[in-house]
């Protein structure tokens, strides 16, 4: 598979499937506990967005989650973590025979998050900016007593406005510059990717959370991408003016999130590492995963309680992660590597 654009500029594809699975069902998709599947890899930063919201909402008994591998071929992410290389619900090898099934012509990215339809077999849909929010909004008759509110109203013109910055820059920026195929697409794709870092620290520096005092949409879709900076960006993609733990402002606020409950918990940094260092074969020929970064900083005191705030506002933490989807502890931060 080849990722790098030849001409220049890397520009994603971003044909979904824009299907929603709403609580009045109006696309044919109600909400209802145990119907659907997320299907997900720990590896994928978009993916992330989803296992950590659907953590803090505690949708984990209305919406059962399966784990695809860290890496892929040029046809679809496998399952081949699961006893026998399938899904135990779905029964599938591959998450294409579920895009399949809806679509027998698809020609499109067969992408995590996807919803899984688990009666039909079919996919719902992979637009996952729309995914996190309709957990938020449109499943709160499943949200656990406590659940905190992601994308409130009062806030939203500001969160798609922070989120419209963060996704071009540096969500989708760091791609940009990994996959540019000339000199001035990666030094173009660089400038503006480590300038809107620098515009991230100036507004954390004097808030702990970047939309209102509370945790929202706007901080688990930066959190993805902070977290795979220093392990994946910096060196597999070029993106080496400064690691994330030079830059102070956003090295703290990173390590803020990831001891919360529902962030951390969530990160499979040996998944990560083994996804885009074997599946980007055009960038990393060999394929050889590197030992580094030493990883012991997560954990370290971030000091970002001085600025006030409340995680989870009027709600309360989530619960540990259920046994079956907890992340190894070798693949986390606390063996520091």
């Amino acid at each position: 598979m080849a990722y790098v654009n030849p001409a220049g500029e890397f520009t994603r594809d971003q044909r979904y499937i824009a299907t929603r699975i709403t609580a009045d069902g109006r696309d044919g998709f109600p909400v209802e506990a145990g119907r659907y599947r997320l299907v997900v890899s720990r590896a994928c930063p978009w993916a992330n967005r989803a296992i950590i919201v659907r953590r803090l909402l505690g949708l984990e008994d209305a919406l059962s989650m399966g784990i695809a591998g860290p890496t892929h071929d040029e046809r679809s992410w496998t399952f081949d973590l699961d006893p026998g290389g399938r899904d135990p619900v779905l029964g599938i090898e591959r998450l294409q025979e579920a895009f399949l099934a809806r679509f027998p012509e698809y020609d499109k990215g067969i992408t995590v998050p996807a919803m899984v339809d688990v009666p039909t077999g079919q996919v719902v849909t992979n637009d996952f900016a729309q995914i996190t929010i309709d957990l938020s909004l449109e499943w709160t008759a499943h949200h656990r007593p406590g659940a905190p509110q992601l994308y409130p109203e009062h806030l939203r013109a500001e969160i798609d406005e922070v989120n419209k910055g963060v996704f071009t820059e540096v969500n989708n920026g760091v791609y940009r510059a990994g996959f540019a195929g000339s000199q001035e697409a990666y030094d173009q794709a660089y400038q503006r990717l480590f300038g809107k870092l620098d515009w991230l620290s100036e507004r954390l520096a004097g808030q702990r959370y970047l939309v209102g005092d509370t945790i929202t949409e706007a901080d688990v879709r930066l959190f993805t991408t902070l977290a795979r900076f220093d392990p994946v960006y910096h060196g597999h993609f070029k993106c080496n003016r400064s690691k994330l733990a030079e830059m102070p402002v956003l090295w703290a606020y990173a390590r803020d999130l990831f001891q919360t409950p529902g962030f951390g918990d969530t990160i499979d940094f040996v998944h990560i590492k083994q996804h885009y260092y074997q599946v980007h074969r055009d960038i990393n020929p060999t394929g050889v995963v590197p030992q580094g970064p030493d990883l012991g900083g997560w954990l370290e005191p971030h000091g970002r309680e001085s600025l006030g705030g409340r995680p989870f506002g009027d709600g309360t933490p989530p619960p540990a992660p259920k046994p079956e989807e907890t992340v190894p502890a070798a693949h986390g931060a606390i063996n520091g590597r």
